[in-house]
């Protein structure tokens, strides 16, 4: 009991930001880290990269622009992570997701996910129980992507967050979170082309996710929801009718500012005020590091993906992401595989940290499940 809630107060603090001086570290906090967990298999065993990878029934989760090129008329995915696993018991991610492809040139999809923090024994000070509780945070959301040319798709969605960190009795202060957030982004895929000894595919995305305004944990605080940039692009080589290679390169930036140095009266001395709207917040991101474009580059995140497939039916993953020691020291290399029957599919990813840093998803197995139900579209 004692571990769990020494876990869970190490997540809260996440949430509840404690900031570090430049060129100490000085990572961006935000509230709501449900929306930074990846749970599909898929793209976690290609070091975190998704938003320019081929449609699957998690597109969802990364670029819903990706749905208008799928190629079943219905994708249903269920994925689970253990988090904290070797610390404690009892700490999951896990969601589902449906696509459905409308017609030639449109998709809608859904998605659900829950984070949950494990049940906590409450004792008063006596030492008799007063029941438990468990934390969570929930997100839904709703998408639709539409093909405005055969290889390139816009799509929008928009989420619904809940954010439940209190505990009756120990925590009166702490507001339950409810917050809204906007996706838009974009999807581009070419045509198969031959390069002389293979064929070949360009690949290239981007996503705004979680646009939205700001939420309140506690009285007089506002926190930013997790708004995020990504852009990435890739290229398949088609060897032949039976053997693929995906490469894949991501980069993503937290689109909420900078903390400050704040002298001992609280006055900014070197920075931007960070205390500004959501909206103001995003544009304030590209260029408020207090040591400038050097620290300002440091919270571009890299990811990269490797993906062999053989006759569509087995896959083998590999990747690794980083973040820099300054902005959270998230740094991995990521290992994975898959299976298709039929429209039944299965992918696992494990993930080794490379970092001196713990990370909460070390020595992790992540499990996807997806269905591909219906028609079957050809998109050029």
């Amino acid at each position: 009991m004692k571990r769990k809630i020494g876990v869970f107060l190490i997540l809260l603090g996440v949430v509840l930001n404690v900031k570090a001086q430049a060129p100490e570290p000085n990572p961006i906090q935000t509230g709501v880290p449900l929306l930074l967990i990846l749970s599909d298999a898929r793209a976690a065993g290609q070091g975190d990269v998704g938003v320019a990878t081929t449609s699957d029934a998690n597109s969802i989760y990364h670029n819903s622009a990706k749905m208008a090129f799928n190629t079943s008329e219905y994708s249903v995915g269920v994925n689970y992570t253990p988090w904290l696993q070797s610390l404690v018991d009892g700490l999951f991610v896990g969601g589902g997701s449906i696509i459905n492809r409308i017609d030639e040139r449109s998709a809608w999809g859904a998605d659900i996910r829950y984070f949950s923090l494990g049940d906590i024994d409450l004792y008063d000070d006596g030492g008799n129980s007063t029941g438990s509780a468990n934390p969570y945070e929930f997100s839904a959301s709703g998408s639709y992507a539409l093909k405005l040319s055969d290889y390139f798709s816009m799509g929008v969605a928009l989420r619904y967050m809940r954010s439940d960190f209190k505990i009756t009795g120990t925590d009166q202060n702490l507001n339950t979170v409810n917050g809204f957030g906007v996706d838009v982004s974009g999807f581009y895929q070419s045509a198969e082309r031959n390069y002389g000894s293979f064929n070949g595919r360009i690949r290239a995305g981007f996503n705004i996710s979680n646009m939205g305004p700001k939420v309140s944990y506690t009285a007089g605080r506002e926190d930013f929801i997790p708004t995020q940039l990504r852009l990435g692009g890739g290229f398949d080589f088609i060897i032949d009718n039976y053997n693929t290679l995906a490469l894949t390169l991501q980069l993503s930036k937290l689109l909420v500012p900078t903390p400050p140095i704040r002298d001992e009266s609280g006055n900014v001395i070197k920075g931007k005020e960070d205390n500004v709207g959501w909206v103001e917040g995003m544009f304030q991101s590209f260029g408020d590091a207090p040591y400038g474009f050097g620290e300002e580059m440091q919270e571009v995140n890299i990811g990269f993906g490797a993906e062999y497939v053989y006759n569509d039916s087995f896959a083998l993953r590999g990747g690794y992401y980083h973040e820099s020691e300054m902005k959270g020291n998230r740094q991995y290399f990521t290992m994975g595989g898959g299976l298709k029957a039929k429209a039944f599919n299965i992918d696992l990813s494990y993930l080794v940290n490379a970092a001196s840093a713990y990370n909460p998803l070390e020595s992790t197995l992540r499990f996807s499940l997806s269905f591909d139900l219906g028609d079957i579209y050809d998109n050029f």
